[in-house]
């Protein structure tokens, strides 16, 4: 997403990523990868369960793990767009991202 920020901000698109990662951990992997969108932390899964985003046992060792997914929510707090996955390594593309907003703008 990164590689096409101008294009989703062109596009009427804020990209926003939620981790359940804590800040610091957020902020040292966004200056790693040179991320400059924004990240939110949710150490206590609230707004993952809020989505039904949570893969329970889903992860090693029965641990219960986020599920993938991308939203596009409007300036009103409306979801317009989601893709959601069972698997981690599955996600949607940015491309896929920004057809899809483009479309509903």
């Amino acid at each position: 997403m990164q590689k096409q920020l101008q294009e989703f901000q062109a596009a009427g698109v804020k990209p926003v990523a939620i981790s359940v990662d804590t800040p610091e951990v957020s902020a040292r992997l966004c200056r790693k990868a040179g991320l400059t969108y924004t990240f939110l932390s949710d150490p206590k899964e609230d707004v993952l369960r809020q989505y039904d985003l949570v893969h329970a046992k889903g992860g090693p060792g029965g641990t219960d793990i986020s599920r993938p997914a991308e939203f596009l929510v409007d300036s009103t707090g409306t979801v317009r767009w989601v893709n959601f996955t069972e698997d981690i390594r599955v996600r949607a593309r940015a491309d896929e991202m920004l057809a899809a907003a483009r479309e509903i703008r």
